[in-house]
């Protein structure tokens, strides 16, 4: 054997271990990377897929609305949390959970201060019976469970639904869910 022909050997026996550490150093790189990226897509998945970018935001809807959402000119409360909203046909639909309701009623102008909770005479009771579950067409998020309660502005440009407590028919429970229906302007 030449010297050559030792070369050659020693290059074509160190070769093969490259040729397969090569594939598997690639298929280990790109199983590393779709791992990386499966686990970004699930991370930023309401900011990747929700309509325009807003986990709040329904499929369907139309228009984003801002990140302080005022139905009426009146912001929702501080501790609104399950905040969801579709807007459709220059009419938007927003559904929140709160504690403080009552609070957000009279800011609203829906209640006056001092004035009950509930006034039969004068408020309306939404046909949602005890138990039953509703949530309005194009909401997404959890449905509002009835008995609700419907209070209206004077216009008819603001509406708000909110669950009344199947305990005490005067009273809210605590966190109630609301459901605003008003005009985008």
């Amino acid at each position: 054997m030449t010297a050559y022909q030792e070369a050659d050997e020693e290059t074509d026996s160190t070769a093969r271990p490259r040729r397969i550490r090569r594939p598997l150093r690639w298929a280990v790189g790109a199983l590393v990377l779709a791992v990386l990226a499966g686990g970004g897509l699930w991370v930023f998945q309401d900011e990747l897929f929700s309509p325009f970018g807003d986990a709040r935001a329904c499929e369907g809807t139309q228009a984003a609305l801002p990140e302080v959402i005022a139905p009426g000119g009146t912001p929702l409360p501080d501790d609104a949390s399950e905040v969801h909203y579709v807007v459709r046909k220059g009419r938007a639909q927003v559904s929140f959970l709160s504690g403080r309701i009552p609070e957000y009623l009279v800011r609203s102008g829906m209640l006056t201060p001092g004035e009950p909770l509930i006034d039969e005479r004068k408020d309306t009771k939404y046909a949602l019976a005890d138990g039953e579950a509703e949530l309005p067409g194009g909401l997404c998020g959890s449905p509002l469970y009835g008995p609700v309660w419907f209070y209206g502005d004077g216009d008819g440009s603001v509406g708000v639904e909110v669950e009344r407590s199947p305990v005490s028919r005067d009273r809210f429970p605590s966190p109630a869910r609301a459901v605003v229906t008003y005009t985008v302007g």
